[in-house]
């Protein structure tokens, strides 16, 4: 039980998360509206998706930068920022519904592919791009004739809209059908490819895209919830560094900032050396440093 406690948790929030139970039933033409979608989950989560209780915090942030009247995004930049300062990329390997689906399809039995650090490393700030570019740059500045902008990250590269929303929709709706166009089949082929890559390498989404997983990582030195290693019962054998998909090296760099705090380095300990606290101690700073 324990060993899949993380996997539990992830799929118990992604159908606490997508309760609107009613928008899945066929030939239903809305998506929840109500109350709760004035509010952001914690993680990437569709907001048009028929069964979403909440809001996407990547899509509320684009929707008030790309009104007509710019805005200040207060709320949703305050929440964002709460959440990491609270849990940071914690929120990526507990709650994050799409990472789990990435997880599931990683073990697939296929050959996996390893990313030569050269490529890889170069390749995880593409994410950062992602955030400034196309969730706040592009929204922010482009006008359309209209005097509106665009959800430029949602509406031409994210996957988890289509998956969660994109395909649910168009097969519940037979007068959605004839009017899809270029963009939906663009949207469906990113789809595709981050669904082979993510059999073939382990969360690629979140390691080279991901703009929340971005965002989080800035608050991976002041979060509460933090990785501790103790220097004086590790024995420097390498097991946390090889049980860790993401790449990161836990008992040199217990929080960097690809760390999604999965716990899986942990259970690798065979000295119990690593674990979460809620404050840096003098040993845990010495091993980053």
């Amino acid at each position: 039980m324990a060993k899949h406690l993380r996997k539990i948790i992830q799929a118990g929030w992604g159908l606490l998360s997508n309760a609107y139970v009613r928008g899945f039933l066929p030939g239903q033409p809305f998506i929840y509206s109500g109350a709760l979608k004035h509010f952001c989950v914690p993680g990437m989560n569709c907001y048009s998706c028929p069964g979403a209780l909440g809001a996407c915090p990547i899509g509320a942030l684009q929707a008030v930068l790309a009104g007509r009247q710019r805005k200040f995004p207060a709320y949703v930049l305050g929440y964002l920022a709460a959440i990491g300062l609270l849990a940071g990329r914690f929120i990526c390997g507990w709650l994050c519904l799409f990472g789990l689906i990435q997880e599931l399809l990683y073990k697939i039995p296929l050959p996996k592919i390893g990313i030569p650090d050269r490529i890889d490393r170069p390749l995880r700030y593409l994410k950062y791009a992602v955030l400034l570019v196309l969730v706040i740059g592009l929204p922010l500045f482009y006008r359309s004739e209209y005097g509106a902008g665009d959800p430029f990250f949602c509406k031409y590269l994210c996957p988890v809209g289509t998956l969660e929303a994109g395909v649910p929709l168009v097969l519940m709706n037979d007068m959605l059908r004839p009017a899809l166009g270029w963009l939906f089949r663009w949207k469906m082929l990113l789809l595709i490819v981050c669904i082979l890559a993510s059999i073939l390498i382990y969360r690629p989404f979140c390691k080279y895209i991901c703009p929340l997983g971005a965002f989080y990582s800035l608050f991976r030195k002041m979060s509460l919830v933090r990785m501790h290693v103790d220097t004086d019962a590790c024995v420097n054998c390498g097991a946390c560094s090889k049980a860790c998909g993401m790449k990161v090296d836990p008992h040199l760099a217990p929080n960097s900032a690809e760390c999604i705090r999965c716990g899986e380095c942990m259970r690798a300990c065979p000295v119990n050396a690593l674990s979460f606290a809620r404050a840096a101690g003098k040993q845990e700073k010495a091993a980053v440093r």
